[in-house]
């Protein structure tokens, strides 16, 4: 960027309405633009600087973006793991679902994109909570094994046996009945996307292999 803007906490991408509530994440993984982009995202300023909004700013800015074009889902993803604020993101999908059930807009998805660590950064089963008001959670398996999940995604102290607590999280999101539930693999990587594929439906998710620097799909 030419001219540095004030940071985002929503922002479009596609036909998608985005959420940055922060930009704390337990990995550095590999392939994360947001630090090969430098806190930028087409244009977008992504770096809170450490001030997280609150849950009644991101509705506030929610309310103003929605207004201003056609959108077809609200998506928490923005260059920091959503559920390290859980309690934000479940009383802003509440707002959105809300909203929905009144038809203040036209119909549209709630989706959650997340690196599957929640119950561990949470220190409980979230996967209930996040039912009630989110449809769609595409998770980051990344790997076909801890070892190389490990060398993708960096995991900070406390995270390093975090790829079967990922799995397990898959497999309680795929139980639990949400619309879709999706697991993905970056290309590009030291994983096999093959083999990534065959565990990600054996826990029953869809796949998705994204591109290296499609991070926001």
């Amino acid at each position: 960027m030419a001219k540095q803007e004030m940071p985002k906490i929503v922002y479009r991408f596609g036909a998608g309405v985005y959420l940055n509530i922060t930009n704390r994440c337990p990995n550095l993984c590999t392939f994360c633009i947001k630090t090969k982009w430098k806190m930028d995202f087409h244009g977008n300023n992504l770096n809170l600087q450490g001030n997280e909004p609150t849950a009644a700013e991101v509705v506030a800015a929610l309310e103003e973006e929605l207004k201003k074009a056609p959108f077809q889902e609200v998506v928490f993803c923005g260059y920091g793991e959503p559920t390290m604020r859980l309690e934000v993101l479940l009383f802003v999908a509440q707002t959105l679902k809300g909203w929905r059930a009144q038809a203040k807009y036209p119909p549209f998805k709630i989706r959650l994109n997340t690196n599957g660590l929640g119950n561990l950064i949470n220190h409980k089963d979230i996967v209930p909570e996040l039912r009630r008001v989110v449809d769609v959670v595409n998770i980051s398996l990344n790997a076909e094994n801890e070892t190389v999940w490990r060398s993708i995604v960096c995991p900070e102290k406390g995270f390093e046996n975090g790829y079967e607590a990922v799995r397990a999280f898959i497999r309680a999101c795929a139980a639990a009945g949400f619309e879709k539930v999706v697991a993905s693999c970056v290309d590009q990587t030291a994983a096999d996307a093959k083999a990534v594929q065959k565990i990600a439906e054996a826990d029953g998710a869809q796949f998705y292999l994204r591109s290296f620097l499609d991070a926001q799909n």
